[in-house]
């Protein structure tokens, strides 16, 4: 079966013809005038409602336009320190804002409404707005006063990854030049241009098209792998003599600490060089899955039970959820079987990104390094509690 294209035409924002740029970016929204109320008096109770339309575009050559009731008037300068993280509960994202905060940003968190709130982005100083990506007319308000947004969300495993990561990404693009955003940062995964049948990755590789586009001041952040989605995936199972699910897949990746990936964008944000720029970042070494497993196993002093799935049985296993429309979204997640398989180095050397940015190679944390300390860390807490590893009811 064909994969999906997710930039065709189709799915694109409306294409709309300009005698200087005809392949400029239109993208249109009706939101009803509910949405953008303010707080303040009076009722609407008897008004007859009308549909505001939105519209901004990607090209330079057609004016951005915001049709409202009233003309907007030049307000406050907005200050360079205020930032925008979407995205900020995640893995990458909460990194991003303890280092904006410690570097003394004034950090502002998109966040989606939540059973349970995103409390300690509040603890540590940053203030918590809601809104969500999927519904592009929440999106405005949160860029109100941001000089610059980091994104740093992708979509849930329960979610169809076209609805946040392709059409939420546009419409939050497409936001942030109608606003004014100084500066955009995206973060995307190295070598998507590589793999189009991959739903995630070609998201990937088209958002990075269209924000090219977009003519925004932007930087495009490629990422091999987070070292942080190994201790529970390897770790804490191994700790806890429970089965560790591997594959016998020759690709490697060059794993990095997201506290390093959040120090180095906020030295590629304050360098004035770095303007409209692709960048990857990559951990110093490449690691095969059985030598992650190995090097857990070495640390933590205990061998683990290791359960190999074939990288074809998950290939056949794609194949099959394919055929019912149910199951494509664990179609588009199992897509990354084709990744695993392709004997491919998820890394790149990064001599010429590390005199870029003005850092040292030295400061960079390894993979042995950052397992070290983590099972150096857990297994004194489990001494000093007088507790077995293998116990599955404690937690840290």
């Amino acid at each position: 079966m064909a994969s999906k294209c997710y930039c065709s035409s189709s799915l694109l924002p409306t294409t709309s013809s300009s005698p200087r740029r005809t392949s400029a970016l239109l993208w249109t929204r009706s939101i009803p005038s509910s949405t953008l109320q303010t707080g303040g008096g009076g009722s609407s109770r008897g008004r007859k409602r009308k549909n505001l339309v939105v519209y901004a575009s990607a090209s330079s050559s057609t004016p951005n336009r915001v049709v409202s009731a009233s003309k907007l008037e030049p307000g406050t300068p907005v200050r360079p320190t205020s930032i925008l993280v979407v995205g900020a509960t995640g893995t990458l994202g909460r990194q991003v804002v303890r280092r904006a905060l410690d570097e003394g940003y004034d950090v502002r968190c998109l966040v989606r409404p939540r059973p349970f709130p995103a409390d300690f982005l509040r603890d540590w100083g940053a203030t918590v707005v809601n809104a969500d990506l999927s519904k592009p007319e929440t999106i405005a308000a949160t860029l109100v006063g941001i000089h610059t947004v980091i994104d740093c969300a992708t979509g849930r495993p329960e979610e169809p990854i076209q609805k946040v990561d392709w059409e939420g990404k546009v419409a939050l693009i497409q936001c942030a030049k109608a606003m004014g955003i100084q500066k955009f940062v995206f973060f995307s995964i190295h070598n998507c241009e590589n793999y189009p049948e991959v739903p995630l990755m070609e998201i990937k590789h088209c958002t990075e098209r269209f924000l090219q586009d977009s003519d925004l001041n932007y930087i495009t952040i490629r990422l091999c792998g987070f070292m942080q989605g190994l201790i529970s995936q390897y770790a804490v199972p191994i700790l806890e003599e429970k089965s560790v699910w591997g594959t016998d897949a020759p690709s490697r990746i060059a794993y990095m600490d997201t506290q390093d990936i959040a120090r180095l964008t906020f030295v590629a944000l304050r360098n004035e060089n770095i303007s409209r720029k692709l960048l990857t970042f990559a951990g110093p070494r490449a690691w095969t899955t059985q030598e992650v497993i190995t090097l857990c196993e070495r640390l933590a002093g205990q061998d683990a039970n290791v359960t190999t799935v074939p990288v074809s049985i998950l290939k056949f296993t794609r194949r099959l959820t394919r055929f019912f429309q149910w199951t494509n979204d664990v179609a588009d997640r199992l897509a990354f079987s084709e990744v695993l398989s392709s004997n491919t180095v998820f890394s790149t050397p990064m001599n010429e990104t590390y005199d870029l940015l003005g850092v040292d190679q030295k400061d960079i944390a390894t993979l042995e390094k950052y397992l070290q300390d983590y099972f150096t860390n857990i297994l004194k807490k489990l001494k000093n509690i007088k507790a077995q590893s293998k116990q599955s009811d404690i937690y840290f």
